[in-house]
């Protein structure tokens, strides 16, 4: 596949933060035409940049825990790992990291069994070399994705 383009560069911004945008929609607001905008969502799909749609998950309420869970893979990238995560419904990021660690996944689970298991599960993985959990006991600081942190003056 070519360099993404800044068209390209559109639509992996609009699906990041609306994966369930109709393609008509998505046409109208990068100004291309519907078969377009197909073909080079098609093409971004078929080159591996866009691995899937997933549902982003709002806090679903009290009692659950969370968790962060720091992955150390045998080698990167592990794109078999990603996909595995994916499938789980209590996994709710993963980000890659620079350093000694690979991934940082973040749960939130109904019970520390069901933490136990799926770290467990998690571990089993032939692509994790090791994984370390530790437990939010509390979120001191919490803000919403795309807030400034400080006001303009």
């Amino acid at each position: 596949m070519k360099e993404p383009d800044a068209k390209d560069r559109e639509i992996l911004g609009i699906l990041s933060k609306e994966a369930r945008i109709p393609l008509k929609t998505l046409a109208g607001r990068i100004g291309l035409s519907r078969s377009a905008t197909s073909e080079r969502v098609a093409q971004l799909e078929k080159a591996g940049v866009i691995r899937g749609y997933r549902a982003d998950i709002g806090q679903m309420g009290e009692g659950l825990v969370c968790a962060f869970l720091l992955v150390t893979l045998v080698r990167t990238p592990s794109l078999g790992i990603l996909d595995e995560l994916a499938r789980y419904p209590d996994v709710r990021r993963v980000s890659s990291v620079s350093g000694q660690l690979d991934l940082v996944v973040e749960v939130e689970v109904p019970s520390i069994d069901r933490l136990n298991t799926l770290r467990d599960l998690i571990a089993s993985h032939q692509g994790v070399d090791d994984l370390t959990t530790a437990i939010v006991l509390r979120r001191d600081i919490e803000r919403m994705a795309g807030r400034e942190a400080y006001p303009h003056p």
